[in-house]
């Protein structure tokens, strides 16, 4: 190999996107994954001629990396990972070596527990719909640095906690935090080390950038006040208070009021079709941002009059002889159950499960005694799951077949009832992702539907 090797660790979205970038601009790279790379990215490597590894990595090649960009799925606990730190050997994450061959372009990008494609996606929508030049890249499962070889004139980019652990430097313009709970505690030593790793998006700021925050949340407030917040211009949304400065909710309206100003009154909440508290924390900052941008208010009224709402998050699947089946697969934490739980006012069958993350379920107790009836929890290891709720829900069933699950829950439901698939824990006791989780459930219940009405068809 020749010298000044760049080694990329994952050949996934963004190790093949990086790739992509650092082909492009004439670096010495090699492509190294531990596991199998899906076929349709080896095409990519190969066709683009980018030398790769699967199944091992060749640690004499790698050690001698001038730089190492490491996949975000990739723990910093990883042996590898520590012996590549012990070699003194800089590790950056993707989006930070896409953002080093970015020029002038604006830069917003989006954090939290939950709500991040959402928000993602309707400030996407709403700025390509003002007619701008802009890109969405991030965990929204677009690889950042393919995208910033279409050269946009900004980017919109969901980013997770595990991309900003291998952030040195990285910055955005705007920066939001949507919220702080109590997530991946299977990763993180501590909700501590969880909050440092979000606020990173906080932090590599300028004077000039603009932080936009939840206000509700206690995580980030206390956060604001422990960490050095490089911008001057932080900038809150709440749905509980009418802020003097910020976005907030009055008369089920969403008001604005910049500093000095007469507030700005958007929209009525009621006329939108995404629902709930948490789509509301997600429009306020959506707004927000718009605002700052001087977009016109008739393309953010017509984007949220209009936004769809997205797969596995909260979909109404089928509503089979009175029952609604509910897909909420993408709820991988508490607060994401919470807020789902709040927003059915129906009896449900909760189906939960899945790799717990060091979830405290006691915070949704109260919801959970209030409007479930049964659960059925999915997954392997269903022991911590049980323990919890046994004293609260008398009806407990558990299986590890995503079939038995839908059937399950239907025979113990009642015309009236939701079935609400909201697991909780992520998918990677028995699914490859969220999304392969949500699609199984969806066609099991397509499955039940047609088995109960064959006689109508």
């Amino acid at each position: 190999m020749k010298k000044n090797l760049i080694v990329i660790l994952g050949g996934g979205e963004s190790g093949v996107g990086a790739a992509l970038l650092a082909k492009k601009m004439g670096l010495n790279i090699f492509v190294s994954d531990s596991g199998i790379i899906l076929q349709r990215n080896k095409r990519i490597l190969i066709e683009n001629r980018i030398p790769f590894e699967e199944k091992g990595h060749t640690n004499s090649l790698i050690f001698k990396a001038k730089k190492v960009i490491k996949s975000p799925g990739i723990s910093r606990n990883n042996s590898l990972i520590k012996k590549i730190n012990l070699f003194g050997i800089p590790i950056i994450s993707e989006l930070e070596f896409g953002k080093t061959y970015l020029n002038n372009s604006y830069i917003i990008s989006i954090t939290g527990s939950n709500g991040k494609t959402t928000t993602t996606s309707i400030v996407y929508k709403i700025l390509k719909k003002a007619g701008l030049h802009v890109g969405i890249a991030g965990n929204i499962g677009r690889s950042f640095s393919k995208e910033v070889l279409k050269k946009k004139d900004i980017y919109v980019l969901e980013i997770s906690s595990f991309q900003l652990d291998d952030c040195l430097k990285f910055r955005s313009n705007i920066s939001v935090l949507l919220n702080i709970q109590r997530d991946h505690l299977n990763r993180y030593n501590n909700i501590e080390d969880y909050t440092y790793s979000k606020f990173k998006i906080a932090i590599h700021k300028n004077k000039e950038d603009i932080l936009i925050y939840n206000h509700d949340d206690p995580i980030i407030r206390k956060g604001l006040k422990k960490y050095q917040i490089g911008s001057n211009n932080c900038i809150p949304f709440s749905i509980n208070e009418e802020l003097y400065i910020g976005a907030y909710i009055k008369y089920n309206n969403i008001f604005i009021r910049h500093k000095g100003h007469q507030e700005i009154c958007f929209l009525n909440i009621e006329k939108i079709p995404l629902k709930g508290d948490h789509n509301i924390y997600n429009i306020l900052a959506s707004v927000l941002i718009s605002e700052i941008l001087n977009i016109n208010k008739k393309f953010i009224k017509q984007t949220l009059l209009y936004f769809p709402i997205l797969e596995h998050r909260m979909e109404k699947v089928l509503n089979i002889n009175g029952v609604e089946f509910i897909n909420d697969s993408k709820a991988t934490n508490v607060n994401a159950v919470f807020y789902a739980l709040k927003s059915l006012s129906s009896p449900i069958i909760w189906i939960a499960g899945g790799k717990d993350k060091g979830n405290d379920y006691r915070e949704i107790f109260y919801l959970v005694k209030k409007k479930v009836k049964a659960i059925i929890f999915l997954g392997k290891k269903n022991k911590k799951f049980i323990n919890c709720f046994q004293n609260i829900i008398s009806i407990i069933r558990e299986t590890e077949n995503i079939k038995k699950a839908v059937r399950m829950a239907y025979i113990l439901s009642i015309p009236g009832d939701n079935i609400l698939f909201s697991p909780s824990g992520s998918s990677f006791d028995l699914f490859k992702d969220y999304k392969e989780r949500g699609m199984k459930f969806k066609k099991e219940v397509r499955k039940l539907f047609y088995e109960k009405n064959r006689y109508f068809f």
